[in-house]
């Protein structure tokens, strides 16, 4: 969240959002469509995507307006579905999409990989910053748990060592 340049410029094509979450959502309608703005019914694609990866198995997505993600904040930035939790107390993982919070990681065909957007060099903040991984390393342990995180630990250092030797 230390973005300074780009708008969330991430946020432009909106989200997959698994079914739990999307209901876990609508129960906090109420107070989450006071702070987003955007009344519930234009919060999702109405169209559910069957994806065995996904938690209950399916997902649909954000829907897209004026240029992003209904939920990315038009006053300033950020996303507001993770400011709405952090201002009532509440766990962001418990209504922010997984997919956003591991972003630029995701997961599909049973990997867990770097976005698109990195492999294609596409994202306008690519380069900035800790490595892909160290910026997510946290969310991977809270989804993943710490056994996959000592492994990359591990796979981290087997290659900055390679890295400084070919130096």
């Amino acid at each position: 969240m230390q973005c300074s340049y780009c708008f969330d410029s991430c946020c432009k094509y909106g989200v997959d959002v698994d079914a739990a979450n999307v209901e876990r959502l609508r129960a906090k309608a109420p107070e989450l469509e006071r702070y987003v703005g955007v009344p519930q019914d234009r919060w999702f694609s109405d169209q559910w995507q069957e994806d065995a990866e996904f938690p209950g198995g399916r997902h649909t997505r954000t829907r897209v307006e004026d240029g992003a993600c209904v939920f990315r904040s038009r006053r300033g930035r950020g996303c507001l579905i993770h400011s709405f939790a952090l201002e009532q107390g509440l766990d962001y993982h418990d209504l922010k999409p997984m997919v956003s919070v591991l972003f630029p990681v995701t997961f599909d065909d049973g990997l867990l990989h770097a976005s698109t957007e990195i492999v294609d060099r596409s994202l306008e903040c690519f380069g900035d910053g800790p490595t892909v991984y160290r910026g997510i390393r946290e969310e991977i342990d809270w989804y993943f748990g710490s056994d996959l995180v000592r492994e990359l630990d591990e796979l981290e250092k087997d290659v900055l060592a390679e890295q400084a030797a070919a130096k």
